[in-house]
């Protein structure tokens, strides 16, 4: 499926413009490459990343592992290890550090439902009306980002690995059955890594009668930013866009959700050519990324990702807080500075571009949203609201967090005004 050379820990030294990058770097991407999964490809590494900045530039730092994702106790015993080539400690040693990061977040594993007793593995029903589905052919990515809240996902570990089996008839059967379910969400890893005639099974079986229930069909996907040119001069790219005119064209709305996290990967010519292709096809392209220390912590990186997101026909969807999960140490940010970035960016756009939720964390209750900070009754306080609520009655309703300016997750906070437990948890 992939257009542009890949790069993994294995041949990473090839890429011509490493030998420019200082040997500190070169060390850092062996020693905490053994975590944390890594590859990138041919594309990123010469249209997106500016190397004379390396390794502060903000694309390199979101696709190539940096030396302060591990501790500096980790990073010495693992880089001990490496030059030991001890590799049994060595893959002991980073299987500790990956079950300690929180592999499942948000709950992830509590939200698989069951048909006739049997779990659904690959499949998430956390919100009423949306069902995700992880197909086993597409838990890959065509680069990963370094934040990645599903890192997990490509640790070479089964017990980390989440995703649907062989046989899909299960899953259609649940949501055949289940007619609260307006929406499918396909993701991954990343769906659109399935060669076409895969993807196509999958999509046309909510085309199929008895899922006229299924009136939405998102795709979530990093493609746009790494790998533009499949939808086309790809080779597959007829056939992506012919199935996505075909999934228009049956009534169903095709939402593709779109991983922007900077500006620089809207200013391509091929990303802005493979927008316009999606669009052609009558599909939205909603637009959605996490707040990132060392990558877009920044209100005017942000305005100006928005504001060219809509001028190039997409709609800014969400401005989400990083999960409890993986290098969370090295991009997480308060929810104070977070809400803080999210206000300067979206008073510097215009009404049409002030479409994006955010911030928002993605907790196990449901997404949940930071308004802002208030003082009230002489307490100071985080004003919060749930964007969307595992129980179907709870989005929408305001409610306090006790202020805290050091807090960078749902599970720090404490409810105000001495209440002792937030009212969605009793």
């Amino acid at each position: 499926m992939e257009d542009y050379k890949t790069y993994t820990l294995q041949n990473y030294r090839s890429l011509p413009q490493i030998s420019h990058i200082p040997d500190e770097c070169i060390e850092a991407i062996e020693i905490v490459g053994r975590v944390f999964p890594f590859k990138t490809n041919s594309y990123v590494a010469e249209r997106l990343i500016d190397w004379r900045n390396v390794p502060d530039d903000p694309i390199f730092t979101l696709s190539f592992p940096r030396r302060e994702m591990l501790t500096p106790e980790q990073y010495a015993r693992i880089r001990r290890l490496v030059y030991k080539q001890n590799k049994r400690a060595l893959t002991d040693y980073v299987s500790q550090i990956r079950s300690r990061l929180n592999p499942h977040p948000s709950d992830q594993m509590r939200n698989v439902p069951a048909a006739n007793g049997t779990r659904l593995e690959g499949m998430q029903h956390k919100y009423r009306e949306t069902a995700l589905l992880f197909p086993r052919e597409g838990q890959n990515c065509f680069a990963f980002c370094s934040y990645c809240f599903r890192w997990s996902q490509f640790s070479g570990s089964d017990e980390f690995r989440f995703s649907t089996g062989a046989d899909i008839a299960p899953y259609l059967a649940y949501v055949k059955e289940h007619r609260e379910i307006t929406d499918i969400l396909l993701t991954g890893g990343d769906p659109l890594t399935m060669n076409p005639s895969i993807l196509r099974n999958y999509i046309e079986q909510f085309l199929m009668p008895g899922m006229d229930h299924v009136r939405a069909i998102r795709i979530g996907t990093k493609s746009l930013s790494y790998n533009p040119s499949m939808f086309t001069t790809g080779r597959h790219a007829g056939a992506i866009i012919s199935l996505f005119d075909k999934t228009v064209k049956t009534g169903k709305h095709l939402s593709i959700m779109a991983h922007f996290t900077h500006p620089v990967e809207l200013s391509t010519d091929e990303a802005k050519a493979a927008i316009a292709a999606i669009r052609s096809s009558g599909a939205q392209i909603r637009t959605q990324a996490p707040v990132m220390k060392h990558i877009n912590d920044d209100p005017r990186v942000w305005a100006a990702m928005w504001q060219r997101q809509v001028e190039l026909g997409c709609v800014p969807y969400y401005m989400f807080v990083p999960r409890d999960t993986g290098a969370r140490h090295f991009f997480e940010l308060p929810l104070s500075r977070c809400h803080e970035i999210f206000r300067r960016a979206y008073s510097s756009v215009s009404g049409i571009a002030r479409t994006a939720a955010g911030p928002c964390m993605s907790t196990g209750h449901g997404k949940i949203q930071v308004l802002g900070t208030s003082e009230i009754a002489g307490e100071k306080v985080f004003a919060m609201r749930f964007v969307q609520g595992q129980n179907p009655e709870l989005p929408a309703v305001p409610f306090f967090a006790r202020y805290d300016a050091e807090a960078t997750w749902m599970d720090q906070l404490k409810p105000a005004f001495g209440e002792k437990k937030f009212f969605f948890e009793l």
